[in-house]
């Protein structure tokens, strides 16, 4: 009898979309060579077999129908990181159930920081298991020595076939379970090799499955490529309930922890970390970090408030204009939008009528803080029209504002808590847009609001 050909399709690593064929392009995302092959073999996905349930009643027992309002939330409780950095990026804790993916480059320290997490668990009687496929018991054991970690009631477990840990996991029952990596597991029903696209699907299904159905907070830790996304299929973030990508190298003393997708909380929540001997210590103030400023006022440098995830933070922005020794001038910017630096270079010379299209401009937020909002707009301006002038700003300026392609100043959601946030450091003068101008005033600081750009150029 002849053997059953193996049913294959292709997976765009982008998107997630799946292909009967293969083709230099995605159809969905438009993507190029971004297609993987899968096998989908002759049985259905091993997470679907997979029942993890306690199993009661008769064979054709299914699963109650409740109504929204009986369900009762206290029965299953949030409990704390003990890292309270951690537990605001999360959304105020670990959710039993939730599956949560951590990613970032090598050497930033997503081991180190999950270690800790399930030691001081452990430490105070939550049951934890630690599944490592990268390292041995050995060196998770001496990282913990290193770290001076409390070392009594975690569990451990060196292995990478998924099957094998959930077993293990059914004996130990663990309220906490982290696997690094899910790129090195493996399923022993999938025919491919480990860290290819359809064993890292079905193995993270596979993991979640288990999760789920026992309520186990589930930790995994990802890989990212030379881009800096996530390594593996698309379709893995949207599998998961909680996506946080650690940020910064191993030359960098601080690592900022970004929350990208959470289905238990605020989206795009930052917390700050201090790399130490001792392990990641949590920053409880990060705007006195990124607050680090020279003593002499000098041209180009000034603060701004960005709003991120459910808090303000106080960054510094520079900026350097030179004559251009090129036919065609430079415009650098480093933790900002390249593209948005020269639209708002047009908007200051149409409509603030200062001609920069023979200076180089060099842009840099300080800190190495990436900036996605719009608010940073009015504060980049006034920063490059100040070193283009030679003239320094005071040190007790706040900037805050979206600008818009007529010149107006358009506002920005959190205004009267970004003043209070630089109000509580100390600075008493503020420009931002009128429309954010609280109408009760702030004591100690003089708040003035504005609607074009040439008022702010007049106010500085």
């Amino acid at each position: 009898m002849a053997k059953a050909k193996s049913k294959v399709a292709y997976v765009c690593t982008d998107c997630g979309s799946e292909h009967g064929q293969w083709q230099g392009q995605c159809m969905s995302c438009k993507a190029w060579n971004t297609l993987s092959q899968i096998n989908l073999g002759a049985s259905s996905s091993p997470a679907v077999k997979a029942d993890f349930r306690k199993q009661g009643g008769y064979a054709g027992d299914v699963t109650d129908v409740l109504n929204l309002s009986d369900i009762d939330l206290e029965s299953l409780p949030r409990f704390t990181t003990t890292i309270g950095e951690l537990d605001r990026v999360l959304g105020g804790g670990l959710v039993p159930g939730s599956v949560v993916l951590i990613g970032g480059n090598p050497g930033a320290g997503k081991s180190t920081l999950l270690l800790q997490v399930m030691c001081a668990l452990a430490h105070s009687g939550k049951p934890a298991l630690y599944v490592t496929g990268e390292e041995s018991l050995q060196q998770v054991g001496m990282r913990a020595k290193r770290l001076q970690l409390p070392e009594d009631n975690l569990k451990l477990l060196a292995e990478t076939n998924v099957e094998t840990i959930t077993k293990a996991a059914q004996s130990h029952q663990p309220a906490l379970l982290v696997v690094d990596s899910i790129q090195v597991m493996h399923s022993a029903d999938v025919a491919s090799a480990p860290g290819s696209v359809s064993q890292v699907r079905e193995s993270a299904a596979y993991l979640i499955q288990y999760a789920k159905q026992t309520n186990t907070v589930l930790f995994l830790v990802g890989h990212v490529t030379k881009d800096g996304n996530l390594a593996g299929p698309k379709v893995l973030e949207h599998m998961i309930d909680c996506f946080i990508m650690l940020e910064g190298g191993s030359e960098s003393k601080y690592r900022v922890l970004r929350g990208q997708k959470n289905r238990f909380g605020a989206v795009n929540e930052l917390g700050v970390f201090g790399m130490t001997e001792l392990g990641l210590k949590e920053v409880k103030n990060p705007s006195a970090i990124f607050l680090a400023r020279t003593e002499e006022e000098s041209p180009g440098s000034l603060v701004m408030v960005l709003w991120e995830g459910t808090r303000p933070l106080l960054v510094e922005i520079q900026a350097l204009v030179d004559a251009t020794q090129l036919g065609n001038p430079r415009r650098v910017t480093v933790g900002l939008d390249q593209n948005r630096l020269a639209m708002l270079l047009a908007v200051l010379h149409r409509h603030g009528g200062l001609y920069m299209a023979d200076q180089d401009v060099f842009v840099n937020v300080v800190g190495g803080v990436k900036v996605t909002e719009t608010s940073a707009d009015l504060a980049l301006l006034l920063a490059v029209v100040s070193s283009f002038r030679d003239q320094p700003l005071p040190r007790e300026l706040v900037v805050f504002g979206e600008v818009g392609l007529a010149g107006e100043i358009r506002p920005v959601p959190g205004g009267q808590e970004r003043l209070r946030e630089a109000a509580k450091h100390g600075f008493n003068r503020a420009i931002v847009p009128k429309a954010n101008k609280p109408k009760t005033p702030i004591e100690g600081m003089e708040i003035i609001g504005i609607n074009k750009i040439s008022e702010a150029l007049d106010a500085l």
